[in-house]
């Protein structure tokens, strides 16, 4: 696609089933906070508590900018949210490269969220195969699990890297596919370091799974994961949440430049629906 059409600002298309574009990466980012906001209050409503799995990288940071500002944080009951990681580096917290390192500085930080609450991946820890065992007790301890045996989240992000990975399944990885294990440590040559991974299975348990993708660089990779048939697929081509769950792709225009619009272009559905989403008395802000 060379181009979106008329993409306005917060007014994203939904040019492929599930596949929102947005004009620029803040828009993506603003799309993103709207839709943790309103499965944060679906999952509260309905389970008394929200389990959602964070992710790194650019586009994610500006997300957790935005939902610890004035205008969104007040939205979330941050006492019945869960944080935990899609995937982390063997790095220290506060080394630049952690995920867990940069979403504390950025957000955990400046909202209202128990410390207790927050559980990141210590893949630091000096046996990186053992605090992976560790990681999948704490998914057992507060996660529900699906007909599989698999922990349940309300929501995962994800991104994807120019070479169809997410999370840190990597293509070519015994681990992007089927495998009982909850958590990894996938050893890839070309990885700058050691990693800790939800597995694909864990990934297809959530009830929602949202994928963060912008820039031109991640143009070619995001057609060929949308529209390609790669043999063996891409990592995030293989992820396709079971049980009913929901499976969106927020993009911005640059990122969406090689995409082939369907027929029916429409405007995307509101990211959540009028009037759920307000602070109510004695919430936490």
């Amino acid at each position: 696609m060379d181009d979106t059409g008329g993409i306005r600002k917060g007014v994203p298309q939904e040019i492929l089933p599930g596949v929102h574009v947005y004009a620029d990466p803040n828009e993506v980012a603003r799309g993103a906070v709207r839709l943790f906001i309103d499965y944060a209050w679906q999952a509260i409503a309905k389970d008394g508590r929200f389990m959602v799995a964070l992710s790194g990288g650019n586009t994610p940071q500006l997300l957790f900018q935005l939902l610890a500002t004035e205008e969104f944080r007040g939205q979330v009951d941050w006492g019945k949210v869960h944080i935990f990681w899609s995937d982390e580096r063997a790095v220290p917290p506060t080394d630049p490269q952690s995920n867990y390192g940069m979403a504390r500085r950025e957000m955990l930080i400046r909202v209202p969220i128990p410390m207790g609450n927050v559980h990141r991946m210590e893949a630091d820890k000096p046996s990186i195969g053992r605090a992976a065992h560790e990681y999948e007790e704490v998914l057992r301890k507060y996660l529900e699990l699906d007909d599989r045996g698999f922990p349940r989240f309300h929501l995962i992000f994800l991104g994807m890297g120019k070479d169809g990975h997410t999370a840190s399944l990597f293509p070519g990885s015994r681990v992007a596919r089927q495998t009982s294990r909850w958590v990894s440590t996938p050893n890839v040559a070309k990885a700058n370091f050691r990693r800790m991974t939800l597995t694909m299975p864990v990934l297809d348990a959530s009830a929602r799974v949202v994928f963060l993708v912008v820039g031109s660089e991640k143009a070619q990779i995001l057609h060929a994961v949308l529209e390609g048939k790669a043999e063996p697929p891409y990592p995030a081509q293989l992820v396709q949440p079971r049980n009913n769950g929901i499976k969106l792709f927020l993009v911005d225009k640059a990122a969406a430049s090689q995409l082939t619009p369907a027929a029916a272009e429409k405007p995307a559905p509101p990211a959540r629906p009028s009037g759920t989403v307000r602070a109510k008395p004695g919430r936490n802000t």
